[in-house]
């Protein structure tokens, strides 16, 4: 009897272990890292900067990135350069362009604000991006493959970006 109840106990054990797991993954993958990158002028500042590839949680204004406890900036022209593998273009009708496109998990992603006017948009999270500005966004899921839908505006799903490994 007494051996059935060191098994039962364990049972429960494991349960509560694996609960607690799945929470913590669910968690994990809701997480999205955005930071403010914004040039009221695309064809000016072509200063070189470097960016760090380790993009840290804080939302930074004014041009420039936080890469750890230091910010850096990057000018639009770098930005074009760095991420034109991985940039989603919103045109003034909040259309997006590509539309439908495949990342590795992890990698960096530029959202860049062709218009005139601010936009609200979701890429895992919700975030403004001034005009004429740019956001990069780290994509990050722990469930592989995901996908992500892009919101922009009042339009929804105008991009469709799927995260693999």
């Amino acid at each position: 009897m007494e051996n059935n109840q060191n098994k039962n106990l364990w049972i429960w054990v494991v349960v509560v272990l694996v609960i607690i797991v799945a929470f913590w993954f669910m968690i994990q993958s809701s997480t999205t890292v955005v930071t403010d990158n914004t040039v009221n002028n695309p064809a000016v500042n072509t200063e070189d900067t470097a960016l760090e590839a380790n993009i840290g949680m804080e939302d930074i204004s004014a041009g420039s990135v936080n890469a750890g406890a230091t910010a850096v900036s990057i000018s639009y022209a770098n930005a074009l350069i760095k991420y034109k593998d991985a940039r989603l273009q919103l045109d003034k009708t909040c259309q997006a362009s590509p539309n439908n496109v495949t990342y590795k998990n992890g990698i960096n992603i530029m959202i860049d604000n062709r218009a005139p006017v601010a936009r609200t948009v979701k890429v895992g999270s919700t975030f403004g991006i001034k005009a004429w500005g740019f956001k990069i966004v780290k994509l990050s899921s722990t469930t592989l493959p995901a996908t992500w839908l892009v919101d922009c505006g009042t339009s929804q799903n105008v991009a469709t970006i799927l995260i693999q490994k």
